[in-house]
């Protein structure tokens, strides 16, 4: 994969989450101008940008065609932990919370949550 481009409903609101969120799991920030902003790992980049006005009625459902979520992976439980504490300091819309940390099956280690956008997604540890 080489890229991702998500349109957002609040440029601001999802720099702030994302913002914190990424560099978190490695991402570095790559881009920014006054529509958008991107984040790198690698080889590989998120790009948000604004989505103009006329369409903010559309807004997204994971149930919808398209997108139903991403998934990161980690390098530790003990950073997944972590992380999950942050989000639940900054109420972050957690899912699946009465199966933590296994909500993706017994041998997948993983935390769902939603973006300010309700897109969901997930941080998933695999040794």
């Amino acid at each position: 994969m080489h890229h991702i481009e998500i349109y957002v409903s609040d440029l601001k609101r999802s720099r702030d989450f994302y913002g914190w969120l990424l560099p978190e799991l490695g991402y570095l920030l790559f881009q920014e101008w006054e529509n958008g902003f991107s984040y790198r790992k690698a080889t590989f980049y998120l790009v948000f940008v604004q989505t103009r006005e006329k369409y903010l009625p559309n807004s997204y459902n994971r149930c919808n065609v398209g997108l139903n979520h991403l998934a990161f992976h980690c390098d530790s439980k003990d950073k997944i932990e972590a992380l999950r504490k942050q989000l639940i300091k900054k109420k972050t819309p957690m899912l699946y919370e009465d199966r933590y940390p296994y909500a993706g099956g017994e041998e997948h280690f993983a935390l769902f949550f939603e973006d300010p956008d309700r897109i969901k997604l997930e941080i998933v540890y695999e040794p």
